[in-house]
């Protein structure tokens, strides 16, 4: 059975924090984990290089669509990464994903 894990950046840990904790609270993943990065990337024709935070969270295959649309719904961001990857891993976390969603 597959999962899928969502990628998302964050302007700070506390934004990351909250995104998690509103995505913990509606059900929609059974956890995130929430780690500093730094970005680089094209915004308004210039090479930014910023601090951020990522969260990794864990979801699955089905609910998907419904953590996006919460994610674009309270995210900061004019454009928010949100990435999904399909994966799989050991069948007693691939059952703890699917009981702790709704």
């Amino acid at each position: 059975m597959a999962f899928a894990i969502i990628y998302i950046t964050h302007s700070s840990e506390a934004e990351a924090r909250r995104v998690a904790d509103a995505l913990l609270e509606a059900r929609l993943v059974a956890c995130a984990n929430i780690f500093p990065i730094s970005s680089a990337y094209w915004w308004q024709n210039a090479i930014q290089h910023e601090g951020e935070w990522v969260s990794l969270v864990k979801t699955t295959l089905s609910n998907w669509k419904k953590v996006e649309e919460k994610v674009l719904a309270i995210h900061p961001y004019d454009t928010p990464c949100i990435l999904k990857w399909e994966v799989e891993a050991n069948a007693t976390y691939e059952a703890w994903v699917e009981s702790s969603v709704e």
